[in-house]
């Protein structure tokens, strides 16, 4: 029987930064936040600027990419003679912001275009043929991909038998062979030539979002236009950034990369200007207050609501609201909240059915979850993975059944490349791609036993003898004393947080518990009063409620530490993630 991961979770310290590296940095900022800098990689004054403040020295030229001159050079083809374009995304945010931003980008410089995003229930995620036979019965005769494309290898070998010219945009995992497009941009390609075939140059960031790379593509048209039309654009091109910060912090592209950090800030600006009608609705039915919107409250409260059109309806919905003006952007933003909401039940229904088959039917040490059935949603599949991959600390792949083919989804732990792993699959499987840690494939029905045997098998290899319980990566172990209202309006510099740029974490050891009670739905949430005897500091654990039951006396904690500002107070607070009873 398979139990969850309930063990104490793996501490781990940062190294304290060198003598020498303190020196230079501490000289510009507090000691602790030079320890931050130093874990992220920046351990020069210059670099930490850089890092903290950006520029337009991170914005790299888009043409230096791979297949960025040809793809231009099509595109402005079918501009000049009024061709009719199609832009083919797909349904998750980073797909649909990746849609909208490159049709508005072509729109505004005079093109046809036709938006498409594949309905996930009925078409499945990237490239499809009949899709793609539409698009050429509607006139279309150049397809630009976004998002997506990179391993449709037959899918774009159909589309040009058909007539179709074909520009594939992507930023997931490359194979091998690249999609026969008229071009294909995917910063990945570029390092995989540097690294693979020793070329020199190609473009330095590898790690955008679909949305970073559509914005790349727009920049490129932009720039060509206005050098060889000699004609100043009245469309700004920076208007659409509030896009790529949606996207590109939905998708969970890292935020440590001066590039997607320089994006991010930037389409915060603007997102915070409320100039699409569509987002702003969405910030209201979802209780974001107004110019305060943050990679926090994208990542758990306007992207969930986007990601749900895809997941239960139509992505078009989505894409509706981000384009659409006034009259008609509440009605889309509460039937998106509507969405959620539902989206959000089926989830708890579908992860206690899973959860159950997990611990009844997977032996104790098995190295992997693997579930199939006809109950699962195809919208659901990876949540439901990334639910049971949290609780149990191993890959998890969760399969919608279908008549003869199915759709599975897979989220994975750091231990386990799980793309890598369905590349060992890749004869098993119709189509398949992703990143490290999350993956979706099609596979035939009769495949499925054999493929659940190939990954269990890989997996028990790769994780043979590891400590596999979920780590904790501190920052800094620091005293109390520390805890200042001057440290935590420095650590603000670290904005925009997210993935591998999320906010500090630190230790302290041994505070007195003043006070603890459960708050919140059914106690689910721990609220303590904690001190070292001289002062004393407010704390929240979300989902550390089951600790309000326990005689808690001293305890080491570790935390975020933020401003909490409430009803014109402000004051420190610790975000607890984690804690135990001191030794």
């Amino acid at each position: 029987m398979l139990d969850p991961a309930t063990t104490l979770k793996r501490w781990r310290v940062a190294p304290r930064i060198p003598a020498g590296d303190a020196n230079l940095l501490n000289a510009y900022y507090h000691p602790v936040m030079a320890q931050v800098l130093f874990n992220r990689g920046q351990d020069t004054p210059e670099k930490a600027h850089t890092f903290l403040h950006g520029g337009d020295s991170v914005l790299h030229n888009p043409f230096m990419m791979y297949g960025m001159t040809q793809a231009v050079a099509r595109i402005r083809h079918a501009l000049k003679h009024r061709e009719p374009i199609a832009i083919y995304g797909d349904f998750d945010a980073d797909g649909v912001t990746s849609t909208v931003l490159l049709t508005q980008a072509i729109q505004a410089l005079g093109g046809l275009v036709t938006p498409y995003i594949p309905n996930r229930v009925d078409e499945g995620y990237g490239l499809n043929t009949d899709a793609l036979r539409w698009l050429h019965q509607q006139g279309v005769r150049l397809v630009v991909t976004v998002d997506c494309g990179i391993r449709s290898v037959d899918e774009v070998a159909f589309g040009n038998s058909v007539g179709l010219d074909m520009i594939v945009t992507d930023h997931h995992s490359v194979g091998d062979p690249l999609p026969p497009a008229l071009a294909v941009i995917d910063p990945k390609i570029d390092t995989k030539m540097r690294l693979e075939e020793g070329r020199d140059g190609g473009y330095p960031e590898d790690m955008l979002a679909g949305v970073g790379v559509a914005y790349k593509l727009a920049d490129a048209l932009f720039r060509a236009e206005e050098q060889q039309s000699r004609r100043r654009l009245n469309f700004k091109l920076e208007d659409l950034l509030d896009l790529v910060a949606l996207g590109t912090v939905a998708d969970l592209a890292p935020l440590d990369r001066p590039e997607n950090r320089e994006l991010v800030r930037r389409g915060l600006e603007i997102l915070n200007r409320a100039q699409r009608p569509g987002i702003y609705e969405l910030a209201q039915v979802a209780h974001v207050e107004p110019g305060k919107i943050n990679t926090t409250s994208i990542g758990f409260m306007l992207a969930p609501r986007i990601n749900a059109a895809g997941r239960l309806g139509d992505a078009m919905v989505a894409y509706q609201l981000l384009t659409q003006d006034m009259p008609n952007a509440g009605r889309l933003a509460q039937e998106l909240q509507d969405l959620n909401a539902r989206r959000q039940t089926l989830t708890m229904e579908m992860v206690e059915i899973a959860r159950a088959r997990a611990v009844s039917e997977t032996s104790a040490d098995t190295s992997l979850i693997f579930d199939a059935g006809p109950e699962f949603l195809p919208g659901i599949v990876g949540l439901v993975a990334g639910r049971l991959c949290e609780e149990f600390y191993i890959p998890a792949v969760v399969i919608e059944k279908g008549e003869n083919e199915s759709r599975g989804s897979c989220r994975s732990i750091p231990e386990f490349n799980i793309t890598e792993a369905l590349d060992h699959c890749a004869d098993l499987l119709v189509r398949h791609g992703g990143h490290a840690q999350a993956a979706g494939f099609t596979v035939r029905n009769d495949n499925i036993p054999i493929l659940r045997e190939r990954l269990t098998g890989l997996a028990e290899h790769a994780l043979r003898g590891q400590d596999l319980r979920p780590a904790i990566d501190i920052d800094a172990e620091i005293p109390f004393d520390t805890l200042t209202m001057d440290l935590a309006k420095s650590l603000q510099q670290l904005e925009p947080t997210g993935a591998k740029n999320e906010p500090p974490l630190f230790l302290t050891r041994r505070l007195r518990v003043i006070e603890a009670r459960q708050v919140g739905n059914d106690g689910k949430h721990l609220r303590m009063r904690l001190t070292n005897g001289l002062g004393q500091v407010d704390a929240i654990g979300f989902k550390l409620g089951e600790w309000g039951k326990r005689a808690l006396n001293y305890i080491d904690v570790v935390y975020h530490l933020e401003i909490n500002e409430w009803n014109g107070y402000v004051k420190l607070q610790l975000n607890v993630q984690d804690l135990r009873p001191s030794e």
